[in-house]
């Protein structure tokens, strides 16, 4: 479950940035990149925001484990 934890917080960093990107410059790294596969931006989209869900509902648990 270490690595899913890991990959999650990847997947909310590279959002928060983005989102940076977005509210700070008006740039959408995702769009820049995958703007012509419009399937491969809108996965990255939902994986992100899975991430963040599985951040929230397993807050406690990640925790946890992380502490040994």
């Amino acid at each position: 479950m270490k690595t899913l934890d890991v990959i999650a917080a990847i997947l909310l960093v590279i959002g928060g940035l983005n989102w940076f990107l977005v509210g700070a410059f008006e740039f959408d790294l995702v769009q820049f990149l995958f703007g012509s596969f419009p399937v491969i931006a809108r996965s990255i989209y939902i994986l992100v925001g899975l991430a963040a869900f599985y951040q929230i509902f397993q807050w406690k648990a990640i925790q946890n484990r992380w502490k040994d």
